[in-house]
């Protein structure tokens, strides 16, 4: 009998324009650009935190008013995304002398480390370390 893999393959994200998503996910981040495919009206573009991740960050730009509206506000104002790391310090450290913009002081919880984190749009992210 065949066992079934399934996971997330990718999640989207709003965005106002292709190329700036890129640029602040890349570079501010520290994320790779996998795939960046001009399709009519569209791009298909894909970045990921970790190559061998089978989860990763699809950048959809907004194509209408009401997608545009969403737009750093995906869920509502909660944390939106989970970006885990095993070396929280380290990345901590790199994302803020890159200018990413944290919420709060780092705080160690029962899981572990953890730091809200706002990207380019206002997204909110945790960026954490298991304990």
């Amino acid at each position: 009998m065949r066992t079934q893999k399934r996971c997330m393959g990718y999640v989207a994200i709003v965005v106002d324009d292709y190329d700036r998503a890129i640029d602040y996910y890349t570079n501010k981040l520290g994320f790779t650009l996998v795939e960046d495919t001009p399709q009519p009206g569209k791009r298909w573009v894909v970045v990921t935190p970790n190559p061998e991740s089978d989860c990763n960050l699809l950048l959809a730009r907004a194509s209408n008013e009401r997608q545009q509206g969403f737009i750093g506000n995906q869920c509502g104002g909660r944390v939106f995304l989970f970006l885990q790391t095993d070396d929280f310090w380290r990345d901590y450290h790199q994302m803020k002398a890159k200018g990413v913009h944290f919420c709060e002081e780092p705080r160690q919880e029962e899981y572990g480390m953890v730091v809200v984190f706002e990207d380019i749009y206002g997204n909110r992210w945790d960026l954490y370390q298991n304990a």
